[in-house]
């Protein structure tokens, strides 16, 4: 299952961030990718550079499992559990795929303060404002399960910090300051991660 994980892993690293920025540096002339902003220890750095540590040590999970360097946490080292893992995987890259193709040329990682997009509210945008995250943690969670050592569970959660941090204190305010009402009435609506979850009622 080690094998099947990091083949995973690097489908998904290759398609999600790789090719996503390829066809968007060829629609657009930029890449997308705007990289750790913030000064040190800010919400945005430390949303940063906890993403790029879920990342890693993510990768890192499958190898260390292969290699024999990491043993599997018991609890969770079971067929099924392993399996359940797979479907979370594959589907939680697809939907990943699909969030960020209907995102069109407002696709970003990372914000820039001083850019304008266009607040996209359509297809999976309509059952919840972060639909790309929302799919990027059940696939952390099935990479997780499919190699559940320490490593692997240690960057799931750095992943899930990462996205909470980045949405809550640095996607949300960013959104509110360029889009204002029209945002506003969105976060009314619409959940964060979850659809009917996370709506802004006090804005």
């Amino acid at each position: 299952m080690a094998e099947a994980a990091l083949v995973l892993y690097v489908v998904y690293m290759a398609l999600a961030f790789g090719l996503r920025s390829y066809l968007m540096w060829r629609a657009t002339g930029s890449t997308g990718f705007k990289g750790i902003s913030g000064s040190l220890g800010s919400p945005e750095w430390l949303a940063g550079v906890l993403f790029v540590v879920a990342l890693v040590v993510g990768v890192a999970a499958p190898v260390l499992a292969l290699t024999g360097t990491a043993e599997p946490i018991e609890a969770l080292d079971a067929a099924a559990l392993n399996w359940i893992g797979v479907a979370l995987a594959v589907g939680g890259i697809a939907l990943t795929l699909y969030a960020q193709l209907a995102m069109g040329e407002s696709w970003r990682i990372g914000v820039d303060p001083s850019e304008r997009t266009e607040l996209v509210t359509s297809g999976p945008f309509a059952w919840v404002r972060n639909p790309i995250f929302s799919a990027m943690i059940p696939t952390g969670l099935g990479l997780a399960l499919m190699v559940p050592n320490l490593p692997a569970i240690a960057g799931f959660v750095a992943l899930v910090l990462a996205l909470e941090l980045q949405v809550r204190l640095v996607e949300e305010p960013y959104l509110l300051a360029q889009h204002g009402e029209t945002y506003r009435e969105y976060a009314r609506r619409t959940g964060r991660f979850v659809p009917g979850v996370g709506r802004l009622r006090n804005l």
